[in-house]
């Protein structure tokens, strides 16, 4: 039997919202014990976003499942001393607080790597951990627009849109999560030691730039890479077309892929026109082979037929789902890409499911996020050695807090 690759990994979490909460539940997915540190006496501001039903956020338990609570307070030098005293026995901790924010509370490098030698920090957050941004509060959409992301979404002449989606945030997250994975390796191989990982979505999403920065740079600036609505600024004819029932994307990229679309909407005889000879040609007269191709799935039976007949020739496409049509599609349901949740308050819903998939091992089926404090007793008393009556002491002063409803 294949174990689970982090089984036996001790990891202490303070991280909120997005970013960093990805990381950490992927290494829950992964067999971790992940610790997730709440500060009193509210915990994870996350909780309270919606849809929450009967005090449960599901929100907070997408983005934290698998892991167990510890609420403390750490401005109580009694709680700071239990964090402080796990932060020794863990392999890694992982946080995506603003910069300083960490050091603040009394857990900066200095001090933890002085408690913990061998201890992985992993700290994210959007510009990074150095740079005349670094210590600017930031979203997903701030990194987004420095980085020239932004401009390169929505029509050419028009204000760019947000995106709607956290791509920089989930893209940190794994980049964490690569990392840590890295400095784990090479603890074991190497004996490097404890690192600290400066993780930023300034970087992820700068990196996600396939083609622009090489362009624009490369050619000394005759090219300017530009938002280009629903169509690729540079690869023709790739794009977002209006079908009969709905909309289609359509990704041909190079010269064989072209060749396979062309054959696709029955217009073999554009291979032998001079004007789409090769991509230069084919960016110059973008307009006529646009209108090629709408023509063509607008006169298909069905948004079905037409995708079959383009899957039949091997040409990248794909409908544009709503986010409850792509819930229900056969292969993310099958791939366990989304997920069913059951949870005592909540009920029944889904939400995304593991990001990290191991050919022949089904992806560890997590718990539920914990209630606030819920693991208060059994973390301290199984790491830390703390009887019940010492426990119920802290409780009492307010140290620890859990919700009793």
């Amino acid at each position: 039997m294949i174990s689970h690759p982090l089984a036996g990994v001790l990891v202490v979490d303070f991280t909120q919202y997005v970013a960093g909460p990805v990381c950490t539940r992927a290494m829950a997915e992964l067999g971790a014990e992940v610790i997730k540190i709440e500060l009193a006496p509210q915990g994870d501001l996350s909780r309270a976003m919606p849809v929450k039903r009967n005090g449960r956020s599901a929100y907070f338990i997408q983005q934290n499942l698998g892991k167990r609570s510890l609420c403390v307070d750490l401005r109580d030098k009694r709680g700071l001393d239990l964090v402080k005293r796990l932060i020794a026995k863990a392999e890694v901790m992982v946080e995506n607080f603003s910069p300083g924010t960490i050091a603040r509370l009394g857990l900066g490098w200095e001090i933890v790597h002085a408690l913990n030698p061998e201890l992985i920090l992993c700290s994210v957050s959007a510009f990074g951990q150095s740079g005349p941004l670094s210590q600017q509060p930031g979203f997903d959409f701030i990194a987004q627009a420095y980085t020239g992301v932004t401009a390169m979404i929505g029509e050419k002449d028009g204000t760019p849109p947000m995106a709607g989606v956290a791509i920089g945030d989930v893209g940190a997250g794994v980049t964490a999560l690569a990392m840590i994975h890295a400095a784990l390796y090479g603890r074991l191989k190497h004996g490097d030691g404890g690192r600290w990982l400066d993780v930023a979505l300034i970087d992820f999403y700068f990196h996600s730039h396939g083609l622009a920065v090489e362009l624009a740079s490369a050619s000394g600036g005759t090219i300017k890479p530009t938002r280009n609505g629903s169509r690729h600024f540079s690869v023709v004819p790739a794009g977002i077309y209006k079908s009969r029932e709905g909309h289609i994307v359509l990704v041909p990229v190079g010269e064989d892929m072209w060749r396979r679309l062309a054959r696709a909407v029955d217009r073999a005889d554009l291979l032998d026109d001079p004007r789409f000879a090769d991509s230069a040609g084919r960016v110059r007269h973008v307009g006529v082979l646009e209108q090629i191709i709408t023509d063509w799935l607008q006169a298909q039976p069905s948004d079905a037929v037409a995708l079959g007949v383009l899957q039949q020739h091997r040409v990248p496409c794909a409908p544009v789902l709503s986010v409850e049509d792509a819930m229900r599609h056969p292969h993310l349901v099958e791939r366990y890409t989304v997920r069913d949740v059951e949870d005592a308050a909540l009920g029944l819903f889904q939400v995304p499911g593991p990001l990290l998939h191991v050919v022949g091992q089904p992806p560890v089926k997590t718990p539920t996020a914990p209630s606030l404090g819920e693991h208060n007793t059994d973390v301290l008393s199984r790491h830390l050695g703390l009887g019940a009556a010492e426990i119920a002491v802290l409780e009492g002063d307010g140290v620890l807090r859990r919700d009793v409803g």
